[in-house]
């Protein structure tokens, strides 16, 4: 018995300190990078917060509540968005048996946050990976649809030369300014605008064995 204890005890402390690890790489990034690295300027936010689908958000986001769990943060903030009854990281994740420790260990993979997805919601939800990027120029055509809602997997440090994989919701696109609108559900980031390339290339990345990419509720 007692051996059994010392061994659970172990095993939480070690999925403990590999969440620890992967929290401190998300947090890697400054503010003055992030600022340097983004699009922040007020009359564009301004705009952006307009959209069909970023205006469904109330110009709030609820951060996630620690580097982990972005993924369950983004599903929150997006069920909210169409009003779904689950609307915070505990309820989303609640009858998953995921990140049961308090932590998503080294994060959720685009497939795993799908499950979540599933797990509350009638909508349809899919896995979008592999795309091209005349093909994510077109999903981001549709991100102003107000029967869509977009949730990236993307690596910070394409964008800002530092960090690990994120989720976050996409709140719209403004075309004139080739521009995508992420949700950035770490309160150190905010929301900010991104040249659409920009953000191509930091999903267009590996994860593991599997490319990144696009969740779609709708």
């Amino acid at each position: 018995m007692k051996r059994g204890l010392i061994f659970g005890l172990a095993v939480c402390a070690g999925l403990l300190g590999a969440a620890a690890v992967f929290i401190a790489s998300q947090s890697s990034v400054s503010p003055k990078a992030i600022e340097l690295s983004v699009n922040r300027a007020p009359e564009l936010l301004e705009r952006a917060w307009r959209l069909p689908v970023a205006a469904t958000f109330n110009s709030d986001v609820t951060w996630q509540s620690n580097g982990s769990r972005c993924g369950p943060a983004s599903i929150a903030n997006a069920f909210r968005s169409i009003g779904e009854e689950e609307t915070t990281e505990a309820q989303v994740l609640e009858g998953t048996g995921k990140c049961w420790t308090g932590f998503c260990i080294i994060g959720l993979t685009l497939d795993e946050l799908a499950e979540v997805a599933h797990a509350h919601t009638e909508r349809k939800v899919s896995v979008i990976r592999d795309l091209t990027a005349e093909q994510f120029h077109e999903h981001m055509k549709h991100a102003n649809d107000p029967d869509r809602r977009y949730i990236i997997n993307f690596t910070r440090e394409a964008i800002f030369g530092g960090g690990g994989g994120h989720h976050s919701p996409i709140g719209g696109y403004l075309e004139a300014e080739d521009a995508v609108f992420v949700l950035d559900v770490n309160e150190n980031y905010k929301p900010w605008l991104v040249k659409r390339e920009r953000l191509f290339k930091a999903m267009d990345t590996f994860d593991g064995e599997n490319k990144r990419g696009l969740l779609l509720i709708e």
